[in-house]
């Protein structure tokens, strides 16, 4: 049988990996390699507990993508450390963890596992348009962030979420059932019906202020009631009694808020996504003396042969 797509939260995965292993995981000259070697189990994991045919890392080629800041100025503003006047803020990075990303790229790319990326994109984006346009195989989208449940769907193509947030072992699986049964939403649309539930709700750790006074669970219960969040919207505006009086009023103060929230929030499907090769997962290095060399100098031993384990056998 056909294993699935893997789409990997790139940034995601190795800024938990980051936290979550210590900075004295060194190389022999003594750069941090712990967001590395974290960054490289995860993927060894991924192979082995999930069995994909084909795999993509996704990353960010804007972090902070300037048609979202144009609709809404807090877009991740809390996370900017230096503004760039014609685009391209500068992330707020752990200064030990910069240097271990291109060590990450290296890596990916000497196993021939594929990345991707969009021009002026999040990796959400790439994510978010690989896993809308694929037609052969089932999508597993590997993410620490919650952003990504909106992918999850039963049809055309089956897309679940593996949810990281608290580690690879406590790994959490949600397709349309679970999503609906965690946030109390209908999963006959469930993914959507999260992005709408997500718009409603705000999220302070991606600078979304949400509707004052409505919180996830009373966001949930609209949005189900209502179908759609333009659909309560609408309903609102109309005057109509099933809303109640108060949230019509706080939907009205939050309309230029409501305006835009929808397309900040939502993947953008057409994202023109790049990627460097081919997405089988391969059964053998593409460089195998670029690997051990890698291993190498920067101190990667068992991670890196755990990864090579992990590949599938021909």
């Amino acid at each position: 049988m056909t294993g699935p797509l893997a789409l990997l939260d790139s940034a995601s995965l190795y800024f938990r990996s980051f936290y979550a292993l210590p900075e004295s995981m060194t190389a022999p000259d003594g750069t941090p390699v712990n967001a590395v070697r974290g960054f490289t189990d995860t993927v060894a994991r991924i192979l082995v507990d999930r069995r994909p045919s084909r795999l993509v890392a996704c990353l960010d080629a804007d972090w902070r993508p300037k048609f979202r800041t144009d609709l809404l100025p807090s877009y991740k503003a809390h996370r900017v450390a230096e503004e760039v006047p014609e685009g391209g803020d500068v992330e707020e990075v752990p200064d030990t963890l910069t240097p271990q990303v291109p060590i990450i790229l290296e890596l990916l790319e000497a196993f021939g596992l594929a990345t991707a990326e969009a021009a002026g994109y999040e990796a959400d984006d790439v994510i978010g348009a690989l896993a809308i346009r694929e037609e052969k195989s089932p999508v597993e989208v590997i993410t620490g962030d919650r952003d990504l449940f909106q992918l999850v769907r039963h049809e055309p193509t089956p897309t679940v979420v593996i949810y990281v947030g608290k580690g690879w072992n406590k790994a959490e699986i949600l397709g349309p059932d679970e999503l609906a049964e965690k946030y109390g939403i209908p999963a006959g649309n469930a993914g959507p019906g999260y992005a709408d539930m997500a718009a409603l709700r705000g999220d302070p750790s991606d600078g979304l202020p949400g509707v004052a006074g409505i919180g996830e669970k009373t966001a949930a219960k609209l949005i189900t009631q209502f179908g759609s969040l333009q659909e309560l919207i609408e309903a609102s505006n109309a005057g109509d009694s099933r809303v109640p009086l108060k949230t019509r009023l706080r939907l009205t103060d939050a309309a230029d808020y409501l305006a835009v929230a929808p397309t900040v929030v939502r993947v953008a499907a057409d994202a023109p996504v790049e990627q460097s090769r081919p997405d089988t997962v391969p059964s053998e290095p593409a460089d195998p003396d670029k690997v051990a060399e890698l291993a190498e100098r920067w101190n990667l031993g068992r991670s890196v042969e755990r990864l090579l384990a992990a590949l599938p056998k021909s």
